[in-house]
């Protein structure tokens, strides 16, 4: 997807990677995550004056939500692995093609930080808040940050690391929450068997106050 503005003779683009390896689907129609490549989506990333690169939530989909159905490396298959260390892997399979391909010089490489979840997994809940949490009360830190934090500590190419994890824990009352699709009062209240969505943020929200940062930043 890309957007352009002649008179500023500027280009946006989006290109679809939420994992940044390649997925393909192979024999008997098997999805497979090589940690090891990433040539087929890396080039849509050369001769480009400024990258922002975002990658977390989808590793740690699992069981039926999960987007592959085996990992590879190298030639060896796996059923399964720790999605930390899968998704190292394939954060030092992107750090290494930054590290070969790119020239500081003339490309800057934006890094953000994944967005946390209010959900019962990190004993939050979006549900049904209108106030963000206290400051004082945002003890979490995402694993895949502290990976995140840690590949990006050994590159050679200098990637500034956009963190917007801290500001938007705080921020439970920004997620579609039960809002996501009309249904009535008593439902909202009583939501058996309803799933709220705690991980996608609504819009205009937190997501604007991202591009407010990067806009600075540029």
């Amino acid at each position: 997807m890309a957007f352009h503005s002649l008179d500023f003779e500027t280009s946006i683009e989006f290109t679809w990677a939420p994992l940044l390896v390649e997925l393909k689907k192979e024999a008997g129609n098997k999805r497979i995550l090589h940690l090891d490549l990433i040539e087929e989506n890396a080039r849509y990333w050369r001769n480009v004056d400024v990258l922002v690169f975002d990658s977390a939530h989808w590793w740690t989909h699992s069981d039926q939500w999960s987007s592959w159905d085996y990992y590879m490396e190298k030639q060896t298959l796996f059923q399964s692995m720790n999605p930390m260390v899968a998704y190292q892997k394939g954060l030092t399979t992107w750090a290494r093609w930054i590290d070969l391909n790119l020239d500081p010089r003339k490309t800057r490489v934006i890094f953000r930080s994944i967005s946390p979840r209010h959900n019962r997994e990190n004993g939050w809940k979006c549900y049904n808040q209108r106030q963000p949490l206290a400051f004082s009360s945002h003890q979490h830190v995402p694993e895949s940050f502290v990976v995140l934090k840690e590949v990006l500590r050994k590159m050679s190419f200098p990637v500034y690391l956009q963190d917007i994890t801290a500001m938007s824990a705080l921020r439970r009352d920004g997620h579609p929450s039960v809002y996501r699709r009309a249904i009535s009062q008593q439902a909202r209240q009583h939501p058996s068997g309803f799933s709220s969505d705690c991980s996608h943020w609504c819009l205009p929200g937190v997501p604007d106050i991202w591009n407010e940062m990067l806009s600075a930043l540029l």
